[in-house]
């Protein structure tokens, strides 16, 4: 897209090419549904003042050597007002006569001299914002100033009509974006099958019963967007209100799973349906896992599949299966694998022949997500359902518990409870039962808020029960 089009998808004209005559090409005007930016916040910018540096005449000994002659050592207030009156963008840097030692820009804007306290760490900072040097912050500065007070009811009002709602924002200059959204909000998403609550019912039997006949629950993958304070070399828009993101670094926030560039405040509007992008996925270890799962297009992370199925194939009755470790570097060997070849990664018996590599490559995996599959929030209600003397209704607390875990979290626990249930089923052989299993899993899947040695250790009794009974009652838990 050339800048003749650019500059008529600014103003809401769409170009269409029909045919190339000689060297000129020829194209149908007509008028998008409505302008794809809005340009009055860009318009604004270029019309801010530019900083003008007054100099020192003479030259300080005491000047910093990340300071130019813009330092003007130790002047009063009301001097350094004067060497800036009537000069709109003038720019000094002063020691402060009551605090030697600190220093102060001081700015000329809005016929009104403004001082702030600056500070160096190896950039330049009054508040957030890093700068290489002071030039560059006094441009921001003058910027942010004179927009914010040339649009300060606009900015209070840009996030109420929204591009992302009506044309799923940046359709023609970001294709993959507009595949990606659209297929967010076309094409159905796969329903993760939760039990519904259950009335209390005394008898153990009639309960379990009663869980397994409960209607399902239709639960979907959303997720929250990964924003981070991010700096956009050039012009660049706001992919929610559409308008102009002003500013020379850190002008807004950019989701690093999926890309979407928005302003700080809008960010806290954008609807939790990021779709993540694989390439800015870097790695399958200690990757979220509502993040791998969307990536991937799977109702479970593909290392809990692919070890399973690897374990189920060969490995089940193996003496001690999940208790005895594999070679740590072998471990390490099947991670790296899976972080470089996703589900090209070969963990079979040619690649490693000891099954319990891959089990210590699957435990690896759930011990190093950043949130557990029992999640923080809810680790806390899982001790106390543990802690309940009443049998009935520790299992009625611990279902649901699992009803309020996110469904990708939900699925994959569904699906190793199934496993181990399995594995049990192979005791005489593999010597593992479900109280084993508990052991082993508990503190992996379990893991408190504050990483605390002494709540571990306390909690230990609890984490181990907690998965013994969803193995032993994963029929009617699940």
């Amino acid at each position: 897209m050339d800048g003749v089009q650019i500059l008529c998808w600014l103003a809401g004209i769409s170009l269409t090419k029909h045919e190339n005559v000689g060297s000129q090409d020829i194209f149908t005007v007509r008028n998008l549904p409505s302008p794809a930016w809005r340009i009055f916040l860009y318009q604004l910018q270029q019309e801010a003042p530019r900083p003008k540096r007054i100099t020192c005449p003479q030259e300080m000994e005491s000047r910093p050597k990340y300071y130019g002659r813009e330092f003007h050592g130790i002047i009063s207030r009301e001097y350094a007002d004067e060497l800036l009156a009537g000069i709109e963008g003038a720019y000094l840097i002063r020691e402060s006569q009551r605090q030697p030692g600190t220093h102060t820009l001081a700015l000329r804007f809005g016929n009104q001299t403004l001082n702030y306290r600056m500070f160096y760490d190896g950039k330049h900072f009054v508040g957030e914002k890093r700068f290489e040097s002071v030039h560059d912050l006094v441009t921001d500065a003058l910027i942010t100033l004179y927009i914010e007070t040339k649009a300060a009811e606009y900015i209070a009002k840009m996030t109420t009509n929204p591009i992302y709602e009506h044309l799923g924002y940046t359709s023609l200059l970001k294709d993959k974006m507009v595949h990606r959204l659209s297929r967010g909000r076309t094409e159905p998403r796969r329903p993760i099958k939760l039990l519904a609550s259950c009335p209390q019912i005394s008898s153990p039997l009639v309960r379990r019963s009663a869980l397994k006949d409960a209607p399902e629950k239709q639960c979907y993958y959303e997720k929250i967007h990964n924003f981070k304070v991010h700096t956009f070399r050039g012009p660049h828009w706001c992919e929610y209100c559409a308008n102009f993101m002003w500013g020379l670094i850190a002008q807004g926030v950019r989701c690093s799973d999926c890309g979407l560039n928005v302003h700080k405040q809008c960010s806290k509007l954008v609807p939790s349906d990021c779709q993540p992008d694989l390439r800015r996925i870097k790695k399958v270890f200690s990757c979220d896992l509502t993040t791998l799962v969307k990536a991937h297009n799977t109702t479970r992370p593909m290392v809990v599949d692919m070890c399973i199925r690897e374990i189920e194939l060969r490995g089940m009755k193996s003496e001690g299966l999940y208790r005895v470790s594999g070679f740590s570097e072998h471990i390490e060997d099947v991670r790296l694998s899976f972080d470089r070849d996703g589900e090209k990664a070969d963990i079979s018996a040619n690649a490693y022949a000891d099954i319990n590599i891959i089990a210590g490559a699957l435990k690896l995996y759930l011990r190093d997500l950043p949130i557990p599959v029992i999640t923080f929030d809810l680790y806390s209600k899982f001790i106390q359902a543990a802690k309940n003397p009443n049998a009935d209704s520790r299992l009625e607390a611990i279902h649901e518990g699992l009803l309020q875990l996110p469904p990708a979290h939900y699925e994959t626990l569904r699906y190793l409870m199934a496993h181990l249930k399995r594995v049990t089923m192979f005791e005489k052989d593999n010597l593992m039962n479900a109280e084993n299993l508990g052991i082993v899993f508990g503190p992996t899947l379990m893991q408190p808020p504050e990483q605390n040695a002494l709540t571990t250790l306390n909690d230990m009794r609890q984490q181990k029960l907690v998965v013994q009974l969803m193995i032993e009652h994963e029929d009617v838990l699940f």
